[in-house]
């Protein structure tokens, strides 16, 4: 059990109460946590209201296959890339016909990093309700099951941010 679990496992069920109280439903493409973010989801009881498609795209040909990535952004800026998570987060949401969706792609070690990318680099998309899609790049420490575990965690963060961005808007109109 690693210390980051209470706090996804917090994350979580926040998102699921925000995305009931919208009647909402999030969708997510994984690629270097390898569907860690779906199953911390499906660990809340009831996200079977808020929650249906999850994509683990760890292979570029899943990303382009089942995301819609073209295969000229992957082979021109690499997995591991602002371009492809934009891509596979609004691929996700569009496929799973979803209301908001996060993409993830990353380093996560122990190998596999560069000069450019080093391990613990992670590129995170998110998909929103309101029509944007947005991106971050993090760069993470620990060995891959920190590095896995701290993208789940900011991936739920950030989704509970804008869930609830979206209901405080609702509220005010």
């Amino acid at each position: 059990m690693s210390h980051y679990d209470p706090l996804i496992d917090s994350a979580a069920a926040r998102l699921g109460r925000v995305l009931e109280h919208l009647g909402q439903r999030v969708s997510t493409a994984e690629s270097c946590t390898g569907g860690g973010i779906a199953e911390a989801i499906t660990r809340v009881a009831g996200s079977s209201q808020w929650f249906e498609t999850g994509f683990v795209t760890y292979a570029n040909s899943s990303k382009a296959r089942w995301l819609g990535v073209e295969q000229a952004t992957l082979e021109a800026h690499g997995a591991v890339s602002e371009p492809v998570v934009l891509a596979m987060a609004a691929g996700a949401k569009a496929a799973a016909e979803a209301d908001m969706a996060v993409a993830v792609s990353g380093i996560a070690g122990p190998d596999g990093g560069s000069a450019e990318k080093p391990v613990g680099t992670v590129w995170f998309g998110w998909a929103l309700s309101d029509g944007r899609v947005v991106s971050e790049c993090k760069r993470f420490q620990g060995g891959r099951r920190e590095v896995r575990a701290q993208t789940v965690l900011h991936a739920l963060e950030r989704l509970v941010s804008e869930a609830e961005k979206a209901a405080a808007n609702r509220s005010s109109v």
